[in-house]
């Protein structure tokens, strides 16, 4: 048991990060990673190979949001709410830039359709290779190639449309 548990602390953070991507509200975040957990460390067989476990764990969770928006039976929406950009322990070296371009990504997101927000949850939140996402979504890699693409240079768009602009130089004090 204590080796199944180090084996699933490994995982922890980026499955709160595909969490958090997934329903955007921190404390349900951490729910799903906790209900997510408990359904891994109680399974009878779980795979033996790191790439394999951790699509594995990536699946439970998705599998665990979907009971949850099930049960809710809500429309998904989403609030921002500014208390998880300091919950998230961002460091500030005297510019905002990291926080602006936190938010701007965040705002972004949030315009996105449900299956770009989750494939950027997985790949480029979670960190999983594009062999774990295809196992984790259980779809061809090849198809994970080509719904990454779509949803970066979706994201991208958004972004471009929001109403955030660099200062420039020239027009400082």
């Amino acid at each position: 048991m204590d080796q199944d548990r180090c084996r699933l602390d490994q995982h922890l953070q980026r499955l709160y990060g595909y969490a958090y991507s997934l329903c955007r509200d921190p404390d349900d975040a951490r729910d799903l990673v906790q209900d997510c957990a408990v359904k891994a460390l109680k399974a009878q067989n779980s795979p033996t190979e790191t790439p394999a476990y951790r699509a594995w764990l990536f699946r439970i969770l998705k599998n665990t949001y979907l009971d949850l928006l099930r049960h809710r039976r809500v429309v998904e929406t989403w609030e921002i709410d500014d208390a998880i950009f300091i919950e998230q322990n961002m460091e500030f070296s005297g510019s905002e830039d990291r926080l602006i371009n936190t938010l701007t990504v965040k705002f972004g997101m949030e315009l996105l359709p449900a299956v770009h927000r989750d494939i950027l949850g997985l790949i480029d939140i979670a960190g999983l290779s594009y062999g774990e996402a295809a196992l984790a979504l259980e779809i061809p890699t090849g198809t994970v190639m080509s719904r990454i693409s779509r949803a970066r240079l979706a994201l991208l768009k958004a972004i471009e449309k929001g109403n955030v602009r660099p200062i420039s130089k020239a027009n400082t004090i």
